[in-house]
């Protein structure tokens, strides 16, 4: 990083002062550092790319240099977690654009890189991957900032951060069952369809999300039930007692947010899925051949 400075001098005459026009210098540090990740946005479990820039404004090769990335440390409890995990064997070490051998690399207190070279007037640059963990926060406008360090006995120390967002969105799965299990034939069963939301978004009633399903055998005579509220037929879904076919009315499903909280102990992230639970009751009708 360059740091600029001013000098004025000061003429005496006759017992005036005379001020001169301020000089500005600037003084340029032997190193700088710059980051930046590949991805735009993170979600849970997903791996992430780091591109990390060293360049040498000295006209003399830089040696013995540590890279230090915290990982995303964030202070939990009476210490630190990590939300990101270093990916081994991910690392490319480059002089100049010139692929390396891979330097050593620890792990117990961040990602340590040791005994990195930057060439006279030159660059070294380091790419590597970390994998989002059970510390990384998951709730709407979350991030994970990371900062990493280049220094030495004999330089002044230079930093750079980089900013990952979390991803805002929904993230659905249906569970569906029957019961009871066996059923009688001519007898009553019902299917169940848990929908579930594990993103940091709800689903709105505005947002237009449909069940469908065909039943095979077909049911007649059925019930619906959304969370324990009866629906109404022809208003809130439709249904083929011909067919079997089944579907919901847009803007009757709205699914909730997941919910996080973080462990007491670990400082591990938990979550817990929006769900809404569909219910169909019916009598079985013809099984299709």
């Amino acid at each position: 990083m360059a740091t600029t400075f001013t000098n004025v001098a000061t003429l005496s005459y006759n017992g005036a002062q005379i001020q001169s026009n301020a000089a500005v210098g600037m003084i340029e540090g032997m190193l700088s550092v710059s980051k930046y990740a590949v991805n735009e946005s993170y979600a849970e479990g997903d791996t992430l790319t780091y591109v990390v820039s060293i360049v040498n404004n000295s006209d003399t090769a830089v040696n013995g240099l540590t890279v230090t990335d915290d990982l995303g440390a964030y202070p939990y409890g009476t210490g630190t977690v990590q939300p990101l995990t270093y990916i081994a064997e991910s690392l490319q070490y480059y002089q100049n654009g010139v692929l390396q051998p891979d330097p050593a690399a620890a792990t117990t207190d961040g990602l340590v890189l040791s005994d990195i070279s930057v060439p006279a007037r030159g660059s070294a640059t380091l790419i590597y991957a970390a994998q989002v963990n059970g510390y990384a926060p998951l709730e709407t406008g979350a991030s994970i900032t990371n900062t990493v360090t280049v220094d030495s006995p004999t330089v002044t120390a230079v930093t750079a951060e980089e900013s990952v967002a979390v991803v805002n969105a929904a993230l659905l799965s249906v569970v569906k069952s029957v019961s009871p299990i066996p059923v009688a034939e001519n007898g009553a069963l019902t299917y169940t369809f848990q929908l579930l939301n594990s993103g940091n978004t709800a689903v709105l009633d505005t947002e237009n999300a449909v069940i469908t399903d065909t039943f095979d055998p077909v049911l007649t005579d059925i019930s619906v039930t959304l969370d324990g509220t009866a629906l109404v037929e022809g208003v809130d879904y439709t249904y083929d007692e011909a067919t079997g076919v089944f579907a919901t009315a847009n803007g009757v499903i709205a699914i909730p947010a997941a919910s996080y909280s973080q462990i007491e102990k670990s400082g591990e992230w938990n979550m817990t899925p929006g769900s809404v639970t569909l219910a169909v009751t019916g009598q079985i009708g013809s099984v299709a051949p």
